[in-house]
């Protein structure tokens, strides 16, 4: 097999959109490459599905992405564009599930070159964020994520489950 076959055939292939991944203060980020407009749909979230009951150890796969009570997505896969997308408490972006699939939608406006965040929510925040501090930008800037934001956080992610 000839080296060009290869590396075609081992390296990873993301999903394109107006984004890139690049380096963020987190570790890597995906951030916007062109203006995405309030409302547009940007990228999807996508892995193999697994049962709840069927995870073992949920603290070490922290890409599990949460579709309800009995289903989540395993987003680990390097493929999944997506799952470098960081938490933020002032996230630019927002996650919905639809018909089994989460995709992202822009929140408001994002300009060339800003990085594209979601609110991960507030149990993923407690079991992994929290207990080495957040590092999201708002965080960093002295803002902190108090229970407005929690609260305000709770009720977006109510919202999502009703719309099941």
């Amino acid at each position: 097999m000839t080296e060009s076959i290869r590396s075609k055939r081992t390296r990873a292939h993301h999903q394109s959109g107006p984004f890139r991944v690049g380096r963020s203060r987190t570790g890597l980020g995906l951030f916007a490459t062109e203006p995405i407009r309030k409302g547009k749909f940007i990228i999807e979230y996508w892995g193999k599905r697994v049962p709840w009951k069927d995870v073992e150890d949920e603290d070490q796969n922290r890409y599990y992405f949460d579709l309800n009570t009995r289903w989540a997505i395993d987003g680990a896969d390097r493929r999944n564009t997506a799952r470098y997308i960081n938490h933020s408490c002032k996230p630019n972006a927002e996650p919905y599930e639809m018909r089994g699939k989460i995709k992202i939608y822009a929140r408001r406006g994002i300009k060339p070159g800003e990085e594209i965040t979601y609110d991960y929510g507030k149990e993923y925040f407690e079991q992994f964020l929290e207990p080495v501090g957040c590092k999201c930008a708002g965080c960093a800037n002295g803002g902190g994520r108090s229970r407005h934001a929690f609260r305000h956080a709770s009720q977006r992610a109510s919202k999502r489950s009703r719309k099941r």
